[in-house]
């Protein structure tokens, strides 16, 4: 990569904190499509997690950055919690857990929709084993009624004794302040981890291909988007305008793939391009150059490699 790279939104060393400021991690925990990443997205203010209407979506951790005052909270959006059929899934999962077992706090994500799944009373029972505060969050509770919201949480508690229960709309921003609030007056004593005006703990290549991903995972169908992963090959800085040249690779795992992403005179590809560039764009605040390419790699997914670049651990 090439070209002068900050680091997330803020750039240098965390500075010297006053006394007594507070700093804690808080994972986002819940089944696939609960709202894990619209509700980290709403936390922080802009977003940082990329959000679609396909489940799996998430495939690492993804840290957002609140700071108020002297208390910052880390709040990790983990990938959503199911049943693994693939070496990816698997390590998916693990990635989940591994965030949720070193949190500070753990926010448990329910639908409230859907209500109590297989996959809810399975990760709830997983979640009873760990020992670190828990709170229950029903999302989405403006398409329930609040008889319903209140024996949802009633169920949910008597399963597993949560120490508050929220109901909020991440979407549309209802019960936030009373999420954020109860955090900051629970974060632990500690330095903070991140400077007060970063946001994300992503860098801004791999926040570009988040960016390309979700526009993939929009347009395409099927299998395609689950077995695609996209890599920033060349992110620079251009010196005369200060813009961003972005140049990023689609990998897809076979042939055809690659026909299904480009589309008919390299219509598709175009089009993914147009959407990411004009979010990329607005996020950066500059304009961006972005460059794509579909390239073949067979069987990435059972690569140690493409693990790494995707900040998951290899399962075996």
């Amino acid at each position: 990569m090439s070209g002068s790279e900050e680091q997330g939104t803020g750039a240098g060393a965390p500075p010297e904190p006053p006394a007594m400021t507070r700093c804690g991690f808080v994972a986002l925990v819940g089944v696939p499509n609960a709202g894990k990443s619209t509700l980290l997205n709403a936390l922080v203010g802009t977003k940082v997690s990329i959000v679609t209407r396909k489940a799996q979506t998430t495939r690492a951790q993804i840290r957002g950055v609140v700071t108020k005052d002297d208390v910052q909270m880390v709040f990790i959006d983990t990938p959503g919690i199911f049943k693994p059929k693939r070496r990816l899934d698997r390590a998916m999962v693990h990635s989940a857990w591994s965030g949720a077992a070193d949190a500070d706090s753990i926010a448990f994500i329910v639908d409230a929709a859907k209500g109590i799944t297989e996959e809810v009373e399975a990760l709830a029972e997983g979640l009873s084993r760990l020992k670190c505060p828990k709170i229950l969050v029903l999302n989405k509770i403006d398409r329930v009624r609040r008889e319903a919201l209140l024996a949802l949480a009633k169920e949910l508690n008597a399963g597993e004794a949560f120490d508050q229960t929220f109901m909020i709309s991440a979407l549309n921003g209802d019960g936030m302040e009373d999420l954020v609030d109860y955090f900051s007056a629970r974060m632990p004593f500690g330095p903070f981890h991140f400077p007060p005006d970063q946001i994300s703990d992503l860098s801004l290549a791999i926040t570009a291909a988040e960016v390309t991903r979700e526009k993939l995972f929009e347009r395409m169908h099927e299998e395609i988007p689950y077995a695609a992963t996209v890599e920033t090959e060349r992110f620079e800085i251009r010196k005369k305008d200060g813009s961003y040249r972005i140049e990023q690779v689609v990998y897809v795992g076979r042939e055809s793939h690659k026909r299904i992403v480009l589309g008919k005179g390299g219509q598709a590809i175009k089009a993914i391009g147009v959407e990411a560039r004009a979010d990329l764009t607005s996020m950066f605040g500059v304009p961006v150059h972005l460059f794509l390419f579909v390239k073949v790699r067979e069987k990435w997914t059972d690569d140690p490699a493409r693990y790494a670049e995707m900040g998951l651990e290899y399962p075996k």
